[in-house]
């Protein structure tokens, strides 16, 4: 396994649409064990191919919501291959979302607090499921990324603005 170089706003890659994963083999499961690899060491909690620099339909989710009794997370790695959301609920919720490419910046998003969604993991078979809470989040926020939309998309002029402004000082304060 390797960690991979994060793609960081404003480049340009980060607005490519990815095109559909053709076939699951042994590179696209390198490629999937080198994206949880970089996604834990980032560390973060989903990462779309796109961020790597591989403008596929490929995004890994690892929300490591439990705790084992040594009080580390317990890891829980999902894979999803070409996902598609079939239906979205009417009801809403908003939750403060950050990105590995848009590192330290957070801002409220509101999205569908329901999706009922369609992949394939990462052995090609074909799943549907309901999914909520911070699932369903992070699901379409990394879904997003293989459209070529970042969160910030979301906020109005002057908030994206502002995030744009704070990333800007923070990177030239690291400088």
């Amino acid at each position: 396994m390797a960690l991979l170089p994060i793609i960081e706003t404003p480049d340009p890659r980060l607005r490519q649409i990815s095109t559909p994963v053709e076939t699951v083999d042994a590179e696209l499961n390198k490629l999937i064990d080198d994206m949880f690899e970089t996604m834990y060491a980032a560390p973060g909690i989903g990462l779309a191919a796109i961020q790597v620099g591989v403008p596929k339909r490929l995004l890994v989710i690892d929300l490591q919501e439990e705790e084992g009794e040594d009080g580390k997370p317990i890891k829980a790695p999902r894979v999803f291959i070409n996902p598609e959301i079939l239906e979205t609920s009417e009801e809403l919720q908003v939750y403060s979302e950050g990105c590995l490419s848009i590192p330290e910046q957070f801002a409220e998003v509101e999205r569908p607090a329901t999706i009922r969604a369609r992949w394939q993991d990462r052995d090609g078979k074909v799943r549907e499921e309901q999914i909520d809470g911070l699932l369903a989040v992070c699901l379409q926020h990394e879904m997003d990324h293989l459209e070529g939309i970042l969160f910030i998309d979301h906020l109005s002029r002057l908030k994206r603005d502002m995030v744009l402004k704070k990333l800007l000082k923070a990177r030239q304060k690291a400088a």
